[in-house]
């Protein structure tokens, strides 16, 4: 399936759509206008590349619908997932700030729409509402703080580090339920990527954190019934 521009019909609800991403909750709507002004929406099938380790940041993007990963490489040429975005999510934002080719891959897992708005647009919004320049330091942090909490537990035993990464989807992409925390239920090669560990070990943990009652795994989502005794069982 190639990509495809949206049709009228949803490009008018796209202000709506981006309005409601925490990046832009709560600032006031004149800016939150003003930056998606030229927003251009799009729809890429799975698996599709969006952004190439190295492209130009031209634009700015948010996930209107789907699901996307982060992805790089290390030195041994092996692919590395580094986060999993959602709806609402931004990404695109550091090279579009610092004027550099960007530092990973952007591809989709799922169906994924999304919406791309000018560098520029991005840029002077930052500098002419205070809030917007807080909440981009306040996502800069919380990946930072992931990221080396991740390290932190690369020594770890398996079942820490997959608990870890499936807390790490919960704290990113959950969503709060009656029977417990909901995130998607990625393919055990994703869930191989982020944790460092082979997609086998992976499998394991999985099946024992299940007959434990941790996780319960349903299609396409997976449940989380209790963070804090799935957080107790991390090393």
């Amino acid at each position: 399936m190639d990509d495809r521009y949206s049709s009228h019909e949803m490009n008018s609800n796209v202000n709506e759509l981006i309005g409601k991403a925490p990046f832009f909750a709560g600032l006031p709507e004149m800016n939150v206008q003003q930056a998606t002004a030229h927003v251009v929406t799009r729809k890429h099938p799975a698996n599709r590349v969006i952004l190439l380790e190295n492209d130009w940041g031209g634009s700015v993007y948010f996930i209107l619908e789907g699901w996307a990963k982060i992805r790089t490489y290390n030195l041994d040429g092996k692919e590395v997932t580094l986060n999993i975005l959602g709806k609402g999510e931004i990404f695109g934002e550091m090279a579009a700030l610092d004027e550099v080719p960007r530092s990973t891959d952007v591809i989709t897992l799922t169906e994924t729409t999304i919406g791309s708005i000018p560098a520029q647009d991005f840029i002077q919004l930052i500098h002419n509402e205070p809030m917007a320049g807080v909440r981009l330091s306040q996502l800069m942090a919380k990946r930072l703080r992931q990221v080396n909490r991740r390290l932190r537990l690369r020594e770890s035993d398996s079942t820490s580090r997959v608990a870890d990464t499936l807390l790490f989807l919960a704290e990113g992409q959950g969503k709060i339920k009656q029977q417990g925390t909901e995130i998607p239920n990625l393919p055990h090669r994703e869930l191989s990527s982020l944790s460092g560990l082979a997609r086998e070990t992976v499998t394991r943990v999985l099946t024992k954190l299940e007959k434990k009652g941790l996780i319960v795994r349903d299609h396409d989502i997976m449940v989380i019934p209790d963070l804090p005794a799935l957080e107790r069982i991390i090393a």
